[in-house]
C-alpha cells in the first residue's frame, strides 16, 4: 500500500472529547479487571501464587488478536468505515462478559469469561487508536492521544469507586451473593456493561471516521482484505519496523511488568500491609478491597488531571522526557506502597502512580504515532500491544516461578519487584530517538 499525505478536518476540543468517549467505556472495562480480578479470583478459591496464571487472557489474546485485528482494518471498508466495524463488535461482546462475570460459580467459569472480555476488548483497542490517528493530525495528535490518556483516568477512576460508591449509598459491602462474590462488586459489572456499549455507540455517531480518499480505496482495491493480505502485511510491518518502535519495544518491556506486578498484588499486599490478613473470607481482606478501590479512583483522577496538564509539556518538550520523569514517579510509589501501612502516605504515593498511569497511556502512542507511516497505522498499533502483552506474560510466568523461592511468597515483594522494573524502564525510556512529527495541511 503506498504512502498517502491527506488533509484532515480541524476538530473542536468538544469533538476530540466525544470521538474519546468511547475509551471510557473501555477503560471502564479494564479497571473493573484491574481492580476485581484478584479478589474474584480469591473468592473463588485461587492461591496467591498461581494468581499469574489467571491474568493469562489479556496478554494471550492480545498478542494474537490486536496485530491481527490492525493489519485487517488498514484494508477493511465498509459504509461506517475502516476501524468502527471492529470496535462496535469488540464493545458488544464486552458488555455481555461484563453482565456474566459477577454471575461466575467457579474458577474456570470466571477464568473463561475472562478470555473472551479480554479478546472483545482487544478487538476494540487497536482500530480505536488508529481512528483516533487517522482524524487527527500532527498539531492534534498531543490533545487527541492524551484526551484518551484523560479518559483512561476518569473511567477507571469510576470502576475502582464504584463499590466504594454503592457503599456509600446504603448498599452493605458485607452481603455476598451465592458465589461468594460481594453484591457491590456484582452491580458494578452490570454498571460497566451499560457503559461499554453506550460509549462507543456515541462516539461512532457523533464524530464517524472520515470517508477513505480516492488514492486510499484505490490502495484497498489493490490490495484486498483477505487472510493472506493480513497476515503479509503483519509480516512486512515486523521487517520494515520503525527504529523509534524498536527502542520503545525496551522501555515498553519494563514498564508493563511494573504495571502488571502493581495489578495483580495490590489488593493482597494491602491486605497483608494495612489490615494484616492474607484470609479471603476476612472482613479485612474485603476491607483492603475497598481501600483498594478508593486509592485506585484517586490514582486515576490523578491520572485524568495529569494527562491534560501534559498535553503543553509534550508540545514543547516532546513526550520522551515528559514519560521518563513519569516512569521515575510511578517506581519510587511502588516501592512506597511495599514498604508502608500508613493509609495517609499509601494516598501521597497514589500521585505517582497517577502520573504514572496517565503519561503510559498517552505518551508511548504519541511518539510511536510520529515514527510510523499513516497508511499503517493500523497494524503498528497492532504490533505495538505485542509490546505490552509480551512483558505481561514474561511478568507472569517469572512471578509465578519465583513468588516463594525468590519473593518469600509477600506480595509486597512483587509491587518491589515492580517499582524496580519501572525505574528501568524511565531509563530505558530516555534512550528512545523520536522523530518530531511532520506538518500537516489542516482542513478548516
Amino acid at each position: 500500500m503506498t504512502s498517502v499525505s491527506v488533509g484532515k478536518i480541524h476538530l473542536s476540543f468538544a469533538q476530540i472529547l466525544q470521538m474519546n468517549l468511547g475509551f471510557l467505556g473501555l477503560q471502564f472495562s479494564f479497571g473493573l479487571q484491574q481492580s476485581n480480578m484478584g479478589p474474584i479470583y480469591s473468592y473463588l478459591g485461587a492461591d496467591e501464587g498461581s494468581m499469574p496464571l489467571l491474568w493469562l487472557a489479556g496478554p494471550m489474546t492480545g498478542l494474537v488478536i490486536q496485530p491481527l485485528i490492525g493489519s485487517m482494518s488498514d484494508r477493511t471498508r465498509t459504509r461506517l468505515g475502516r476501524r468502527t466495524p471492529y470496535f462496535l463488535v469488540g464493545a458488544i461482546l464486552c458488555s455481555l462478559c461484563l453482565f456474566a462475570m459477577p454471575y461466575s460459580r467457579t474458577l474456570l467459569m470466571a477464568a473463561s469469561l475472562l478470555w473472551v472480555l479480554d479478546a472483545a476488548n482487544n478487538v476494540t483497542m487497536e482500530p480505536y487508536r488508529a481512528y483516533v490517528s487517522d482524524r487527527l493530525d500532527a498539531a492534534q495528535r498531543p490533545l487527541g492521544f492524551l484526551t484518551q490518556s484523560a479518559f483512561t483516568g476518569l473511567a477507571q477512576t469510576l470502576s475502582y469507586l464504584a463499590p466504594s460508591l454503592l457503599v456509600w449509598w446504603g448498599l452493605n459491602k458485607d452481603t455476598l451473593d451465592s458465589n461468594g462474590i460481594p453484591e457491590i462488586t456484582r452491580i458494578s459489572f452490570l454498571i460497566g456493561a451499560v457503559l461499554s456499549i453506550t460509549t462507543i455507540l456515541w462516539s461512532v455517531w457523533r464524530v464517524p471516521e472520515l470517508p477513505l480518499t480516492p488514492e486510499e480505496d484505490a490502495a484497498i482495491t489493490a490490495d484486498p482484505l483477505s487472510l493472506r493480505s493480513t497476515v503479509t502485511g503483519l509480516v512486512d510491518a515486523i521487517r520494515d519496523m520503525p527504529p523509534t518502535m524498536r527502542q520503545l519495544a525496551v522501555a515498553m518491556l519494563f514498564q508493563w511488568f511494573g504495571m502488571f506486578c502493581y495489578w495483580q498484588y495490590v489488593v493482597l499486599a494491602l491486605a497483608r500491609g494495612v489490615f494484616h490478613t492474607s484470609d479471603p473470607s476476612s472482613v479485612g481482606f474485603r476491607d483492603a478491597g475497598l481501600l483498594n478501590g478508593q486509592l485506585g479512583a484517586f490514582y486515576n483522577l490523578v491520572a485524568f488531571v495529569s494527562a491534560f496538564a501534559m498535553v503543553p509539556f509534550a508540545r514543547r518538550f516532546g513526550a520522551r522526557p515528559i514519560h521518563a520523569v513519569a516512569m521515575v514517579l510511578s517506581g519510587a510509589a511502588m516501592l512506597t506502597i511495599a514498604s508502608t501501612g500508613s493509609i495517609p502516605l499509601l494516598v501521597v504515593a497514589m500521585v505517582g502512580i497517577g502520573i504514572g498511569w496517565g503519561s503510559l497511556m498517552g505518551n508511548p502512542y504519541l511518539m510511536l504515532a510520529n515514527a510510523i507511516p499513516p497508511e499503517r497505522t493500523g497494524v503498528y498499533m497492532g504490533i505495538f500491544n505485542m509490546f505490552i502483552v509480551i512483558p505481561m506474560m514474561v511478568e507472569i510466568l517469572f512471578v509465578w516461578l519465583a513468588y516463594r523461592p525468590l519473593l518469600g511468597g509477600d506480595p509486597r515483594h512483587v509491587l518491589l519487584l515492580g517499582g524496580g522494573m519501572m525505574l528501568a524502564a524511565a531509563v530505558a525510556t530516555w534512550f528512545v530517538r523520536a522523530p518530531q512529527p511532520q506538518p500537516e495541511r489542516a482542513v478548516a
